[in-house]
């Protein structure tokens, strides 16, 4: 009948306005923030890994898995959306002796602090580094990923293999598929031990940075978040960056990492980067130097640091593959301090 038709066409328009009030609404969510601002992790877009992180590549998994801890996020309130100037303070500067040990101390190591082995590393290409060799230095780590496969962390912890930092993520969307199995059988193995971050310029700092936090437990008694700004001629990304630019996504990112963590990143680099970006810069931050055909003072003039990775092709029992090699930068004494320090 015809009166019907009325009806209909009201249902039929409120219908088509309920349409267009829904897309106005999804539009305007599907703004993108201001290019440096640290994104709620909410609101990510960046993919998550697609596959089980213990052993398997994500190549080899057909589905996608959203990645959260233990299967939730731990603290709903961290990942509320924040700028640089928002959430805990960042203070303009630590102790020195907290960031870097100049000298050793002298004394012995009191009880109920964790072991310290001498390093039974060896290399399969050794340097001559004169007077001041790694082996006089008394704490030894490495640094893993992906790449050095299965490890036995019981075995290597015993040739010298006090700490370690675990390759964890890069970029805003990778995340090392051995990280979980590392971060925890280190653990297990009694191996202080710390996440390492690579940065890739061709993303944003707050992506980065809620992509590692979304993926690196926090955790007591863990080393220090760790930042790795460097050069990588195999990257897709081919960008360089003003020094000015460097230095302010650097900021952007470790600002959210010491809010979440309660600690003041490591920052990682090599000499060509840092010559062009960091020299007399973040002189309050901890470094970590890579030098591994001189003495870090012989690359990286006047610059304090705490960690020194003085090769990338050592050998040890319980890796099958070459291990970078590092060491601290003090006496046993001075390495039970600074990990105090470091407490969140």
């Amino acid at each position: 009948m015809r009166l019907s038709a009325v009806p209909a066409i009201l249902i039929l328009g409120m219908m088509l306005a309920g349409c267009a009030g829904r897309s106005g609404t999804e539009e305007s969510q599907a703004k993108r923030p201001s290019k440096e601002t640290t994104n709620s992790i909410a609101r990510m877009t960046a993919p998550m890994p697609s596959a089980e992180v213990a052993g398997v590549a994500a190549e080899e998994s057909g589905h996608q898995t959203e990645l959260a801890w233990a299967g939730q996020v731990p603290n709903q309130q961290a990942f509320e959306a924040v700028t640089r100037d928002a959430g805990m303070a960042i203070p303009s500067q630590r102790p020195m002796e907290m960031l870097a040990p100049s000298a050793p101390a002298i004394g012995s190591t009191p009880r109920g602090r964790s072991k310290v082995y001498s390093q039974r590393f060896r290399d399969a290409k050794p340097i001559n580094f004169g007077k001041v060799s790694p082996r006089h230095h008394a704490v030894h780590g490495v640094d893993v990923s992906r790449w050095q496969g299965e490890i036995d962390w019981q075995t290597l912890r015993t040739q010298g293999a006090n700490f370690a930092f675990i390759k964890a993520t890069d970029g805003g969307d990778h995340l090392d598929p051995m990280f979980r199995k590392n971060w925890q059988r280190a653990k297990d193995a009694g191996i202080k031990r710390g996440a390492y971050h690579f940065f890739y310029w061709c993303r944003t700092a707050g992506e980065q940075a809620d992509w590692f936090i979304r993926n690196v437990p926090k955790e007591a008694g863990a080393l220090p978040p760790v930042i790795d700004v460097e050069y990588n001629a195999e990257s897709s990304c081919k960008k360089r960056l003003s020094r000015a630019k460097v230095l302010e996504k650097m900021q952007v990112f470790m600002d959210k990492l010491e809010r979440h963590y309660g600690q003041r990143p490591i920052i990682y680099t090599a000499p060509d980067f840092y010559a062009d970006n960091l020299e007399g810069e973040f002189l309050d931050y901890p470094f970590w130097l890579r030098s591994v055909a001189a003495h870090p003072s012989k690359r990286y003039p006047g610059r304090k640091w705490v960690f020194w990775q003085y090769s990338g092709s050592g050998l040890s029992h319980g890796v099958s593959e070459k291990i970078d090699l590092n060491v601290f930068r003090g006496s046993v004494n001075d390495w039970h301090k600074w990990i105090a320090g470091q407490s969140s």
